[in-house]
């Protein structure tokens, strides 16, 4: 599946709730640059959590979690 929509698209946008350093998306990443590298079109692009301690402020958790930087990410990755 994945490798069918990196063919269909030539992008990719890997969103998750991890953080990015050690997080699944690197993985996924990385698989995809092994096997789908001649299909990309751009570069592979991870959104995910800030690389810090998870906050208990409803603010600063808001700003935490990868969702609030979807939107900017989207918009980096079609302007490419």
């Amino acid at each position: 599946a994945i490798e069918a929509a990196v063919k269909a698209t030539g992008k990719v946008l890997l969103l998750h709730e991890d953080t990015l350093t050690g997080g699944i998306g690197g993985e996924i990443a990385a698989w995809i640059a092994e096997h789908c590298f001649e299909y990309l079109d751009a570069p592979i692009l991870r959104c995910g959590s800030l690389d810090s301690p998870i906050p208990f402020n409803i603010e600063l958790e808001n700003n935490f979690m990868a969702h609030s930087r979807l939107d900017e990410c989207v918009e980096k990755l079609m302007d490419y």
